[in-house]
């Protein structure tokens, strides 16, 4: 160690010399001040820590001096001559010629020298800390701080197994592939990990976590081979079973208990034996099918929301709808409209549960809240329709009213099948009577197992079309014109069969030839608004396109008030016949055809009260707008209107598209003016879309399956198909 010394004092001399060969400036004297303590500080220490060398090994034994031993063959096996730089080390400037008078303290031969000792010290202390960064005792003595922890095959039933990365074991979970550190080699992290985030796996055995281990690790080992192909074609037929099990609405364990089966089965009878081994590698488990329609339908959420966001007029229009399931839970239903791909798309939206009361602040919080999560604002919704629920239409505090609140440009739309079921409920009292009279028969029938026997049985023998009845529902909206119907059918086969069961107040019913001419009315009618219910219902409809069908109806019933006033009644078929049937004098049907004005005269009445005449003009310009004046057009748009019609592409245009993708492709040539018409037909007119999702609702929620909502309702009613391929390139990658 004596060579040491003298190597400490050598650099101490070194320094000092140092300052020499330094420019004059007073901030690199000051700096060279400064790096001479601390060198001089350094020096004391490790002389210190050198002369004591002798006592601390009395102390603490030879092994203290293995220790210090690295600092031996510190200095490099060849020294060469240093020469010192041309700049300042401080202030990186020209460095002054040293000049040699006599007042220096140095000869020129002391400044060689000194440069020599100078270097050899910079070139010593260098090493010396390079050496003792990289020393063997050094590293081996920063590694014996961890504990060094061993893989037991026991942490399998944590679903756990091993990876060596950088040469150091670490814990890998089976399940999601995520690499935990060294130190999280123990029990109790690991089955931390394993409850917290895998508990749906508490049932798996070790047989299981084995299984998924061993693939783990060939697919580390062949990552871009033939196993690797073979997982990713598994987890791609795992995903594509799982979506038409959601778009099938069955149980997710149809697939592991029936489906991989018979694909089994058909595969060994058709194939062979040996490739039945290649379905056994598809995950088809209940919580397989689980997590893969939570994945889909979390990609097609997120679609959604670019669509809307990126859509070339951002703005969008809501239907919604809440409703009761199985289990006695509010659901609340949205769906949405916007512009994609040149046209609109109506798109499921969410599907929310609403925990406590369904006021109108309870709808208008749920919808808020999902806008605030994916950050959409209120103003960008232009439309709302809803039922007529005071919650929904309350002109101070319903739900469309505080939409408006935060949005005033919204326009707010009651459901026009809604109000085409209201608007056509209302009967006279003589044909209400005969209704009332009609369902009491039905339910005497329909009521008892015994009585719906025997009318069946009447019916096969007496060779009816039916042999059944039909329920009435009021909540369904075709159910009277079907009942009705039913029962006209089958009167001759009612009349006997009440008569065997001595019901003679259900048998004259059947035996009046007025109240028969009565139903015959009401079958007419009720098939004729079912049939405007009809060409209601059914998605892509617009404001425009509903309107044009109310619009129609009313003037076919001015028509038909006028025929009935010429005796003619061509448009009720089924009481024609019956009037040609009997032979019904012309005198005689005078009372029936007062009871039809009276209730045409009604319908008109009520039809016009629930669907008043629509503003013309701001329809008129989505119609036809090149019949439309200039002066109706919003100022705003004017100049854009003047353009558009006098653009004789434009006007093929209108003539061979639609008018919703007519309107979209104007938007950027005339964007005013086709904003103004897109506002107009972006809303919904009717919550068709709501009423079919809450049916599919029933199906995928019943007593067995309580807690399957949102995401196989998104699966199953969505348009937007999920990115399968990408879903599967994220599950395929082996390890995190």
């Amino acid at each position: 160690m004596d060579k040491g010394r003298e190597r400490m004092a050598a650099a101490a001399a070194a320094a000092a010399a140092a300052a020499a060969a330094q420019c004059r400036s007073p901030r690199c004297a000051a700096e060279r001040r400064g790096f001479r303590r601390e060198l001089d500080s350094w020096r004391h220490r490790l002389m210190h820590c050198v002369g004591f060398e002798s006592i601390l090994e009395g102390l603490y034994g030879p092994r203290l001096r293995r220790d210090l031993s690295l600092f031996e063959d510190c200095e490099p096996e060849e020294l060469t001559d240093w020469s010192m730089d041309e700049k300042c080390s401080f202030c990186n400037l020209q460095r002054e010629a040293v000049s040699s008078t006599p007042t220096e303290e140095l000869s020129s031969q002391g400044q060689s020298n000194t440069e020599k000792i100078e270097c050899q010290a910079e070139n010593y202390l260098n090493a010396l800390f390079r050496k003792k960064a990289n020393h063997p005792m050094t590293m081996d003595r920063v590694e014996k701080n961890i504990k060094k922890r061993k893989y037991s095959e026991d942490f399998l039933q944590y679903g756990f197994t091993s990876i060596i990365t950088a040469g150091i074991e670490k814990p890998q979970c089976v399940i999601c592939c995520e690499a935990l550190s060294a130190e999280s080699m123990k029990p109790n992290k690991l089955k931390r990990h394993f409850d917290s985030k895998h508990p749906s796996f508490a049932s798996k055995g070790t047989n299981y976590f084995r299984s998924k281990a061993d693939g783990l690790k060939k697919a580390r080992l062949d990552t871009g081979g033939k196993y690797h192909k073979q997982n990713i074609a598994a987890v791609e037929a795992s995903y594509l079973v799982a979506l038409r099990i959601a778009r099938a609405m069955k149980p997710h364990t149809i697939a592991e208990d029936l489906l991989l089966p018979a694909a089994k089965d058909i595969v060994r009878v058709m194939i062979g034996d040996e490739f039945v081994t290649g379905l056994s590698a598809i995950s088809l488990s209940s919580d397989t099918v689980r997590r893969r329609i939570d994945d889909m339908s979390a990609d097609i959420l997120d679609q959604v929301i670019q669509e809307i966001k990126s859509a070339p007029l951002p703005i969008f229009s809501i239907q919604l709808d809440e409703s009761t399931d199985v289990a006695n839970c509010s659901q609340l239903l949205v769906y949405v409209r916007y512009i994609n791909d040149g046209d609109f798309k109506d798109e499921f939206l969410f599907c929310k549960p609403l925990e406590t009361t369904t006021t109108a602040r309870d709808v208008f919080d749920t919808v808020g809240s999902f806008l605030k999560e994916h950050k959409i604002s209120w103003e960008k919704v232009c439309g709302v329709c809803t039922d007529g629920a005071p919650a929904m239409l309350g002109c101070r505090s319903g739900f469309q009213r505080l939409v408006l609140n935060e949005s005033p440009k919204v326009i707010g739309t009651h459901c026009m099948i809604h109000q085409q079921i209201l608007a056509t409920k209302t009967l006279p009292q003589e044909l209400q009577e005969v209704m009332k009279s009609v369902i009491s028969c039905v339910n005497f029938v329909k009521a008892s197992t015994l009585n719906s026997r025997l009318f069946s049985q009447l019916c096969n023998e007496l060779d009816a079309p039916n042999n059944a009845l039909l329920f009435h529902t009021d909540v369904r909206w075709l159910s009277r014109g079907k009942i009705l119907k039913r029962v006209f059918e089958l009167r001759n086969e009612l009349k006997t069969f009440f008569n065997q069961k001595a019901r003679p107040q259900f048998e004259a019913l059947f035996s009046n030839k007025s109240e028969l001419q009565k139903i015959a009315y009401l079958v007419d009618i009720l098939a004729i608004l079912n049939e405007l219910n009809l060409s209601l219902q059914g998605p892509n409809a617009t404001c425009l396109d509903l309107s044009e069908k109310i619009r129609s109806f009313q003037m076919k019933l001015q028509l038909w008030q006028k025929k009935l006033d010429e005796n003619k009644i061509y448009m009720l078929p089924t009481l024609s016949a019956f009037f040609e049937e009997h032979d019904i004098e012309p005198d005689k049907r005078i009372t029936m055809m007062i009871s039809v004005k009276e209730h045409l005269h009604i319908l008109a009445d009520e039809m016009s009260s629930y669907f008043p005449n629509l503003p013309d003009t701001p329809f008129a310009l989505a119609r036809s707008p090149f019949t439309v004046k200039v002066e109706d057009v919003p100022e705003t748009a004017q100049e854009e209107f003047i353009e558009l019609i006098n653009n004789d592409a434009a006007r093929t245009d209108f003539s061979t598209m639609p008018v919703t993708k007519f309107w979209i492709k104007c938007l950027q040539s005339y964007p005013v003016l086709s904003e103004t018409v897109l506002r107009l037909l972006l809303p919904f007119p009717t919550t068709y879309l709501c009423e079919t999702g809450f049916s599919s609702l029933l199906v995928i929620k019943s007593k067995y399956r309580t807690r399957l909502v949102e995401d196989d309702l998104r699966c199953a009613l969505a348009k937007t198909a999920p990115r399968i391929s990408d879903l599967v390139r994220k599950q395929s990658q082996p390890s995190r």
